[in-house]
């Protein structure tokens, strides 16, 4: 196995180059913020991202849990990449993680200041540490359901023209970590509950009478209530409903929605 690494300061862009980078070396997998990813798919660990303080998220990006330090081993092991590129903020940090998932030593270290301009790292850094926005090497879809109410956003890239003439993107997302906050961002249920009552308004033909939330570690779950105007089709009615509510509650919120159940109490 070869190892690549990419060193440069936290806030310069190097999760954001770092798929250009393994194109352009043909590296197979990224070893970046506790995770383990390989083509757009996270195969193994979690995100330092997810971390409440930036203390937790460093130890989780040095691997330092022994638990899971062996799910990212036994990954490697199984999948047998024939390149990794492993990124951090310092060739220290690098060689730690390295050193403590038992890889190969470091054939080439590309730093970020050969790769990117003076210009392009002032605008990471101000992304960064302005606005709290991280980016993760893989797709919003992939994500979303680790990243619940974390404002996950999508982040397409031109990358040219492919064959039969269609164009070429490549996908990362944007995230915006706990710690990147002052203080706590919490979403209450009355929000959730005007929300999902300004659904039913836009819908017509139901009325909701009670909205109970479940927080998951994956996102949200919802129990909604509701009587039907006679007359309406009750479970086309329900349908739209479920799913009018399951799109505009994620997007204002950006909770992964786990489930949403409609309960049909009666006619009105």
């Amino acid at each position: 196995m070869k190892v690549y690494a990419l060193v440069g300061k936290s806030g310069t862009g190097k999760s954001y180059q770092a798929m250009s980078l393994c194109r352009e070396k043909n590296v197979d997998g990224i070893l970046d913020d506790g995770l383990f990813i390989i083509g757009s798919d996270i195969v193994a660990g979690f995100s330092a991202k997810r971390q409440p303080t930036k203390i937790g998220a460093v130890k989780t990006a040095l691997y330092n849990d022994d638990e899971h330090k062996r799910s990212v081993m036994e990954k490697i092991s199984e999948a047998k990449p024939s390149s990794l590129l492993v990124i951090g903020t310092s060739d220290k940090m690098v060689g730690r993680i390295i050193r403590r998932l038992e890889l190969p030593e470091i054939e080439e270290t590309v730093y970020i200041e050969s790769i990117t301009t003076e210009t392009e790292r002032a605008i990471a850094v101000k992304q960064r540490h302005e606005l709290g926005k991280h980016v993760i090497p893989v797709p919003t879809f992939k994500i979303k359901r680790e990243f619940s109410g974390y404002f996950v956003d999508p982040l397409r890239i031109f990358r040219g023209i492919g064959k039969g003439g269609k164009a070429k993107f490549v996908e990362k997302s944007v995230v915006r970590p706990t710690y990147s906050y002052l203080g706590d961002y919490l979403i209450s249920n009355k929000v959730i509950n005007d929300i999902v009552d300004c659904v039913s308004r836009q819908e017509g033909n139901l009325k909701v009478i009670r909205v109970v939330t479940e927080n998951t570690k994956n996102g949200i779950k919802l129990s909604i209530a509701v009587l039907i105007n006679y007359g309406a089709k009750i479970v086309e009615t329900a349908k739209a409903f479920q799913d009018s509510v399951a799109t505009q509650v994620a997007y204002m919120t950006a909770f992964n929605i786990e489930q949403v159940n409609i309960e049909v109490r009666g006619l009105k």
